[in-house]
């Protein structure tokens, strides 16, 4: 039996902490520099469109997971394999749910700053977390997980 403190991905930070990360930062900087790049009410509404829908398919996966009888926090071990509920469209539900919320916020304030902090703020999602989960993902189930990786897209 694998070790559960190494049988990991070794992400590098708890995943929402980033997102949250990146707003608060991006949030900051449109306070001091106020930039409002949309029409503030459709922009407000397809904000809280965007936050409801990344809540929701927040809520569906990781359901999905907990019913699979796998961990849901990175810095656990994976105890299943997901393919089901939203893992049948994305290999990556939870972190595209995560950045729909951002969005949707990002609209909600109307902020400019917060979007340009996106492109950084995916890869380093990208990077530091996704690519490390893959790879662990790739040792600890082999070639049922790359049926599936060959299968399903990272995103969407």
């Amino acid at each position: 039996m694998a070790d559960p403190k190494t049988d990991t991905a070794g992400v590098i930070a708890f995943p929402p902490l980033l997102v949250v990360g990146a707003l608060v930062l991006g949030l900051v900087w449109h306070w001091f520099v106020p930039r409002q790049p949309f029409p503030p009410v459709p922009s407000r509404i397809v904000g809280i469109v965007f936050v409801l829908a990344g809540a929701a398919i927040i809520a569906w996966g990781a359901r999905t997971m907990r019913g699979a009888g796998t961990n849901v926090h990175p810095s656990q071990p994976a105890l299943a394999l997901v393919t089901t509920g939203p893992f049948r469209w994305s290999r990556n539900p939870l972190y595209l749910a995560i950045l729909i919320i951002y969005v949707g916020t990002t609209l909600v304030v109307d902020a400019l700053w917060p979007f340009v902090l996106l492109v950084p703020l995916i890869a380093l999602l990208e990077w530091g977390v996704i690519r490390r989960e893959e790879r662990y993902l790739s040792r600890k189930f082999g070639a049922p997980y790359e049926a599936y990786r060959a299968r399903v897209r990272r995103w969407i």
